[in-house]
């Protein structure tokens, strides 16, 4: 049974409106949620500021912010957003308040509660991530036509070992994947370059709020 919503509460990093910088959705005028809080330590990660801080914000006062944005597109991302069990019901909110909805999560914790009207972009840690071990393998059989599955790689062994999965899983057939480089760490175009060696049925992708805007947390 669903909790009251009034009773819920959430620790938020922070909301702002942007443009979608990476999956399928990228360009689109996007309104994100950053919950706080991650259990992992990826190495390269770029959202460290948000494992802690933040404040919290009841139910109805993150979607009184949302919807003072006024687009269609929201994402909620972290940190870890799953980690938050209160996460599953912003995300049930927000769907049934209309708007197209996205979670961003690393792939670690089980989607399987996740009201399923929403698109989980899902990464795979690789080797270079230093959390490879933390994969929940058993969310590759959750994943649906509507999902997505990232790979961020950080040399030439974590796009073999991204290769592999993607060949040997049969991943293509199950969702859309996407791959992109860790910045600064492997060139772009090295990357795209095995991709169209291998003619691997992925979509490359670099994220493109980093283009426009630098290293900035938002705009």
């Amino acid at each position: 049974m669903a909790r009251p919503v009034g009773t819920l509460a959430l620790k938020i990093s922070e909301i702002f409106l942007s443009l979608q910088g990476e999956s399928s959705r990228v360009g689109l005028p996007t309104v994100f949620v950053r919950l706080t809080g991650c259990p992992l330590r990826c190495v390269w990660c770029d959202t460290s500021y948000a494992f802690s801080g933040g404040q919290t914000l009841s139910l109805p006062d993150i979607l009184a912010e949302v919807a003072r944005h006024r687009v269609t597109h929201v994402c909620v991302t972290g940190g870890e957003p799953l980690a938050q069990p209160a996460c599953l019901d912003l995300l049930r909110e927000l769907c049934n308040a209309g708007y197209s909805v996205s979670l961003e999560t690393s792939g670690a914790l089980d989607i399987g509660s996740v009201d399923r009207r929403v698109s989980r972009v899902v990464d795979l840690k690789a080797p270079g991530s230093g959390e490879c071990a933390r994969n929940h393998w058993p969310n590759l059989a959750l994943l649906t036509s509507s999902d997505e599955l990232k790979f961020v790689l950080r040399d030439r062994a974590d796009y073999e070992w991204a290769r592999a999965q993607v060949v040997e899983r049969q991943l293509a057939a199950v969702c859309s994947l996407l791959v992109s480089p860790v910045a600064g760490e492997l060139e772009a175009a090295t990357l795209a370059d095995w991709i169209i060696e291998d003619r691997l049925p992925v979509r490359f992708q670099l994220q493109l709020h980093k283009l426009l805007w630098g290293n900035l947390r938002s705009r």
